[in-house]
């Protein structure tokens, strides 16, 4: 197989364009389940023990019977507005960082492999963070409702609603509460995906047309494995991040401070166990949601709408052929 080279010509349009149409499919398939992760994260032990929902199954129950089928998608309105620029800046920033810190042989060592996942990461916060905002307030919104006047109605909020409110009581910067939080989960996660999806990539199948790409079952596979252990792994993280972003809290519902702040509320009040939940949720939205969005990013949607030529695809830089080498 032919290995890019950094002389190779990079196009970045295609990617983003690209990376813009995988989110917008992965994240229309995956929705609901985020929905009852976020649910699932939020809530908190009460003085009693009780809890609103028992389990992954019994919030998907309990949310589709008092809202139906649209309130499975709640919030999905802005998340899909939003992760179209966030996909293709995530997926177009790792391969433009990867493709400038290749060596001109092609390689790229582990550690220039987490630089460019970590870098890729680190760009998508500016829109990740206010459209996490406004989508867990979306999501959680039935639960804050039932929780306190245990009634199956609720009021119209809309994303344009939350997002002028916040606006005009902290300005601009309201919607970037938790960006901190939002850093932390998504660099670590970017870090740990983006060099085992290239590696897992690399060891599948290739196409017969000469362009050297993995088969499409091959990328769905590894955006799969290593969505679903990327989540795992970042789970604390985000339970925290989803806390700290929660405005509207349910009845007898703490407020934190910081990271470091819940960190220590959450340890002290529901133990160890309170950052693994809705673990089992986030890597079943991971793992379909970034094997799509692989799969459809290297499908070259973009290229064929806008008349280019398919570029060959960078992911081993001999990795594959370095350990047959060992």
């Amino acid at each position: 197989m032919a290995l890019k080279t950094k002389r190779d010509e990079f196009s970045l349009i295609p990617k983003i364009v690209n990376g813009g149409i995988a989110g917008i499919i992965g994240v229309t398939c995956v929705f609901p389940i985020d929905l009852v992760k976020t649910r699932l994260q939020n809530q908190q032990v009460g003085p009693n023990g009780q809890q609103l929902y028992t389990s992954m199954i019994d919030c998907f129950r309990k949310t589709f019977k008092s809202e139906g089928f649209f309130g499975m998608y709640r919030g999905s309105a802005v998340n899909i507005l939003l992760i179209t620029p966030e996909k293709a800046i995530k997926l177009a920033a790792n391969d433009f960082f990867r493709h400038h810190l290749a060596t001109e042989a092609g390689r790229l060592p582990l550690k220039r492999e987490m630089i460019a996942g970590g870098g890729a990461g680190f760009c998508q916060i500016i829109i990740t963070t206010p459209m996490e905002l406004l989508k867990i307030q979306l999501q959680d919104a039935g639960r804050v409702v039932t929780q306190k006047t245990n009634s199956k109605v609720m009021g119209r909020i809309s994303a344009t609603t939350i997002a002028l409110d916040l606006i005009k009581s902290r300005g601009i910067i309201g919607l970037y509460k938790g960006t901190g939080a939002t850093m932390l989960r998504d660099v670590n996660f970017s870090i740990v995906y983006f060099p085992m999806f290239a590696r897992l990539n690399a060891l599948g199948p290739r196409k017969n047309d000469g362009s050297g790409e993995a088969v499409f079952w091959s990328s769905f596979l590894a955006g799969c494995a290593a969505g679903s252990t990327a989540a795992f792994a970042v789970n604390p993280i985000d339970v925290v991040k989803t806390r700290l972003q929660l405005l509207t809290k349910g009845v007898g519902e703490v407020s934190y401070t910081g990271i470091l702040d819940a960190f220590q509320q959450i340890y002290h009040r529901e133990g160890i166990k309170a950052f693994f939940k809705g673990a089992g949720c986030r890597m079943i939205v991971i793992a379909p949601l970034f094997g799509i969005a692989q799969t459809v990013y290297y499908f070259g949607i973009a290229e064929w709408l806008l008349g280019l030529k398919k570029g060959t695809e960078l992911t081993s830089y001999k990795w594959k052929q370095d350990l047959t080498e060992m």
